[in-house]
């Protein structure tokens, strides 16, 4: 099974949250233009064809759109997809927001020349289905992005004892660390299905002013680029 119900639910029962910069969901805020600058590091996004899956409330497929990207957007969270079509009256932006599972997407539309997936691995049960549908969505020498948590105990302790249970950055109950993906592995994933691994880089995030950057700490949250080859 490539999607859990509990994680579907999960995030329908946070939609209300998702652009209240204040709220539970204000992490995703703090760390999103890590994630913008990351991406317009490897790609020109103007007049783009871009794929956001499991774009939520739609935080970063907005951010892509304000780029002049040509972005669609889907979720499996219907109550995620509504807040995130009711969001563009107030942005005034133009994203296709559509809650179909992924690999029905992919049976259905042609290929994108860019793909992002920001903080969906770590929270289904086959985060390789999901790199493979994204890599039959992404066309040759396209580049896709990752992001996730790495598999440690330092990613343990901060990215789930002190971030959901210390200092509430997050909703208690938000990951599970069996679901963390070290790098190597998913290095492993991404060259099984022909995406070669171009650039990683981690957020580091301070929880005193929440502050955000790139660094070269993958110890807990990472993003990877990585290019279709054939």
């Amino acid at each position: 099974m490539a999607f859990s119900q509990a994680e579907i639910d999960k995030f329908n029962s946070l939609a209300h949250e998702w652009w209240d910069v204040d709220g539970t969901l204000k992490t995703l805020h703090h760390i999103n233009p890590c994630r913008v600058q990351f991406v317009k590091s490897h790609v020109n996004l103007k007049n783009k064809n871009i794929l956001d899956i499991g774009c939520g409330g739609g935080i970063l497929s907005e951010s892509l759109a304000k780029e002049k990207a040509n972005v669609t957007a889907i979720d499996l969270a219907p109550q995620s997809i509504e807040v995130a079509k009711l969001h563009l009256y107030e942005s005034n932006l133009e994203v296709d927001y559509q809650c179909i599972e992924l690999g029905e997407f992919a049976k259905q539309n042609d290929q994108f020349d860019v793909i992002t997936c920001m903080e969906m691995l770590e929270h289904v049960p086959d985060p390789e289905y999901i790199i493979e549908q994204a890599a039959k969505l992404l066309k040759k020498d396209g580049v896709a992005f990752f992001s996730t948590l790495n598999k440690n105990v330092k990613s343990y302790l901060l990215g789930i004892v002190a971030a959901e249970y210390i200092c509430n950055l997050v909703p208690k109950g938000t990951h599970e660390y069996s679901k963390f993906i070290t790098p190597a592995d998913l290095r492993k994933m991404l060259v099984k299905h022909n995406l070669e691994l171009i650039d990683i880089k981690g957020i580091t995030y301070n929880p005193i002013d929440y502050s955000a950057k790139l660094s070269n700490d993958t110890d807990i949250n990472y993003l990877v680029a990585c290019k279709k080859t054939c």
